[in-house]
């Protein structure tokens, strides 16, 4: 799979998230890329619910600091 390709659907993933409701919580970087934490709660269970992502790509740890500066 290319780099474009890669990037693409990590983007898709990130979006996914966002667009459900959730916030990013942490991010960890090392050299494998960054673990991208989202948190999204959930008022009627009084609970938070998280996913982490691993962004492998350069241009999807661009876009997801994109995303931080909104």
């Amino acid at each position: 799979m290319s780099d474009y390709q890669a990037f693409l659907q990590e983007r898709d993933r990130i979006d996914l998230l966002v667009h459900e409701g959730y916030k990013i919580k942490s991010i960890i970087e090392n050299l494998s890329g960054a673990f991208v934490e989202f948190e999204k709660y959930i008022g009627e269970n009084n609970k938070n619910v998280s996913e982490t992502l691993h962004i492998s790509t350069a241009d999807g740890r661009k876009y997801f600091s994109s995303l931080l500066i909104k």
